[in-house]
């Protein structure tokens, strides 16, 4: 039990560290959330896939990643280049002096948009796959046994996540919606991402 508990935990706080930064999909959420607009079925969307891509990868691409050397370089150069592209556009929002997250004025649109809109920011961003097979698969196996408890760890973590932004997002909706708020939140992803640039580029 208590190995069980540990490795549950251990999914849940890697999968929380990969998810948490703020992206498109993380931004789109948050904006759905301010706006209480499809907020049930934008959380939905996003817990269900994250579920799927996680269990894809736990239930062995991750593993195949892990056993071919040679996918864990690309992987890592890949993956590398893409997060010093992300970090270097979020880095050019916060330098920039405009900005924030602004709801006023926006038409309410449909549900069927923001379903389709939150499909292609989920299905179509590469650092999604990136996130949550290869390399929440790959961590995932070397717990062995315990892979799929590491999973399930990690799947409650986007479930809570996704579920904390949507619905609570109207509570800081204010506060984002300032320019420099969300400046210094770009900023901070812009670090984070260029530094997990570079070890992924260093390490393959």
């Amino acid at each position: 039990m208590t190995a069980s508990l540990t490795a549950a935990a251990a999914g849940f706080g890697t999968g929380l560290s990969l998810i948490v930064a703020i992206g498109a999909q993380n931004a789109f959420v948050l904006r759905q959330g301010i706006r209480r607009h499809a907020v049930l079925a934008v959380v939905g969307i996003c817990a269900l896939s994250d579920a799927l891509l996680i269990a894809l990868g736990v239930g062995g691409v991750g593993a195949v990643v892990v056993a071919w050397p040679g996918a864990l370089t690309a992987v890592g150069w890949i993956g590398g280049a893409f997060l010093l592209g992300y970090g270097a556009l979020a880095a050019r929002r916060a330098c920039r002096p405009g900005g924030g997250l602004h709801t006023e004025g926006e038409a309410e649109g449909s549900v069927r948009r923001a379903v389709l809109t939150c499909l292609a920011m989920t299905w179509l961003n590469p650092h999604v796959y990136l996130d949550t097979v290869f390399l929440l698969g790959s961590v995932a196996a070397d717990r062995g046994p315990l892979r799929w408890t590491f999973g399930l760890g990690a799947v409650l973590a986007s479930l809570c996540w996704f579920t904390a932004l949507g619905f609570g997002a109207r509570l800081l909706g204010r506060f984002l919606a300032r320019p420099a708020a969300w400046r210094v939140l770009d900023g901070l992803v812009a670090a984070t991402m260029i530094v997990m640039g570079l070890l992924l580029v260093i390490g393959a």
